[in-house]
């Protein structure tokens, strides 16, 4: 387990658990968001916790961002990085918008129903 600061909701942040993430080169990194915005901006309310996603991207040969329908319509102020920095995208629905967006991306968009 990681070192850092543990949330009550059970989430480990900060510094150490960065540190401790890029020691290590993970085959798979999953992870949520709370919010994408229109133009595929990935973002959060939380500035550590998105330190410490950044460093899961970064560690990953292939990133899987799992959102549900809902995450499409809400705002947070931190922002992540875009949804071309993913590798996968699973989501429920797929607004036309960020489907339009992604035509060009390599982001590949598995839809879970």
């Amino acid at each position: 387990m990681a070192g850092g600061s543990l949330r009550s909701d059970g989430g480990i942040i900060g510094e150490a658990t960065v540190n401790f993430i890029s020691q290590f080169r993970l085959d798979f990194g999953i992870l949520g968001i709370s919010a994408i915005d229109v133009d595929g901006s990935l973002l959060d309310y939380d500035y550590h916790e998105v330190q410490v996603k950044r460093a899961i991207i970064d560690s990953s040969r292939q990133t899987l961002l799992v959102v549900d329908h809902s995450k499409f319509t809400r705002q947070a102020m931190v922002r992540l990085g875009h949804l071309e920095d993913v590798d996968y995208l699973l989501t429920d629905e797929l607004p036309n918008a960020i489907a339009k967006n992604l035509q060009d991306s390599s982001t590949k968009v598995i839809l879970c129903r």
